[in-house]
């Protein structure tokens, strides 16, 4: 029972339960308005209230769908197009100023053009999420490309490889862990991206909740909302280290 409890604590718990412990008893001893830090139970019966008419459900679904579609496309578009410039220097240096230019440019600032073009549909989402994952997973992976050793492509030039087998072969295996971390970093800022856009525009999703619960005044939909947010974030980033390590083993 000891060791649990040791484990338990040195598992990095104790210091949220402690956070969750004093939210609990500053609330209940009134050391702040409740109306602005809801307490946990009133947090808690945010969530099951949500939970059981599906409102929750719904939105998250709705939040997932945009990260699904969005991160999908830019990571396909960001991987190819790393793999193409790195094997092909005239065309990085074609690019580079280009790119260099719009990754200075932050993803959010586009909004209002977004709206504006495309409404407060899908869309908008949709690209939001591209141009704040693009550059994340493209650097990351360039930088993979590039990296790999020019004397293991050469011994594969030598025995006949062709230029995909090269790549298929010799430079995907090199540049996978940093393909991975560009992904992950991608996966990262594409959430964030996401519940920024639904804060502006939107009809569903997490982003577009909490910002109706701001707007009833239901500070207890709101803390449920962000909490939430980042519980789903972080399972989404365990869920993908558990894939990368078993992308790893596959390699």
């Amino acid at each position: 029972m000891k060791d649990t409890a040791w484990k338990i604590l040195m598992s990095g718990a104790l210091f949220p339960l402690s956070v969750l412990l004093l939210w609990w008893y500053g609330a209940s001893a009134g050391w702040w308005n409740t109306f602005l830090l809801p307490s946990p139970g009133a947090v808690w019966r945010a969530f099951t209230t949500a939970a059981a008419d599906g409102t929750l459900a719904e939105n998250m679904c709705a939040s997932l769908g945009h990260i699904a579609v969005g991160f999908g496309l830019s990571a396909a578009l960001a991987v190819s197009l790393a793999f193409l410039c790195g094997s092909f220097p005239p065309l990085l240096a074609q690019l580079d100023p280009t790119l260099e230019f719009l990754r200075h440019i932050p993803p959010m600032a586009v909004i209002p053009m977004l709206i504006l073009w495309f409404g407060i549909g899908e869309s908008p989402k949709i690209i939001l999420i591209i141009l704040a994952t693009f550059f994340p997973v493209f650097l990351n992976t360039l930088q993979g490309v590039r990296g790999c050793d020019s004397g293991l492509i050469e011994v594969a030039r030598v025995f006949g490889y062709s230029r995909w087998e090269r790549c298929r072969h010799v430079i995907l295996p090199s540049a996978l862990p940093a393909i991975l971390t560009g992904l992950q970093l991608g996966l990262g800022y594409s959430w964030r991206s996401l519940v920024a856009a639904e804060l502006v525009a939107a009809s569903s999703g997490l982003g577009y909740m909490i910002l109706d619960a701001e707007q009833l005044s239901r500070s207890d939909v709101v803390l449920m909302g962000i909490l939430v947010i980042g519980a789903l974030g972080a399972a989404l980033d365990y869920l993908f280290v558990i894939i990368s390590k078993a992308a790893g083993r596959v390699r």
